[in-house]
């Protein structure tokens, strides 16, 4: 699969979703994006259009990004999460919170000057620390994240 995307990123995580259920979150592609990424990182791959890739869109950079004051949710919503109710896989609020990570790390790259998986892997750090774990962020059962 590597060798048929000819150096492109995009066509790999197309290939993958195309592929492979698993992999087919639409309009996020997840995980064929990150494997991309990993793939170059490994140095097993390298690709073209690596930095043309979204952020790799899940529940932890978006939870960031709201700790951070970065993106707001709907009252409602937020108290869902808030309380640790769960949000159904591929729900409109889930889709949402992740679109909103999406757009607000494509700003963030503009304005930094780097691109989105860079901003993903600083914001999933920064997630490690121990003001992130302290919040609920929102969780959904998907094999997508």
């Amino acid at each position: 699969m590597v060798a048929s995307a000819d150096g492109s990123a995009k066509r790999l995580a197309a290939t993958l979703a195309r592929s492979m259920p698993f992999f087919d979150d639409r309009g996020f592609w997840k995980r064929a994006q990150i494997t991309a990424n990993d793939l170059a990182l490994a140095g097993v791959a390298a690709f073209e259009d690596l930095d043309e890739l979204t952020i790799f869109a899940d529940n932890l950079v978006p939870h960031v990004l709201r700790v951070d004051g970065v993106v707001r949710y709907d009252p409602a919503l937020a108290a869902r999460i808030d309380r640790g109710e769960p949000i159904p896989a591929n729900s409109p609020p889930e889709r949402e919170i992740r679109a909103a990570a999406v757009c607000a790390c494509e700003r963030l790259a503009a304005l930094v000057g780097r691109p989105p998986r860079e901003i993903d892997v600083w914001l999933w750090n920064r997630g490690q620390d121990r003001r992130y774990k302290a919040r609920p962020r929102h969780r959904t059962r998907t094999v997508f994240y």
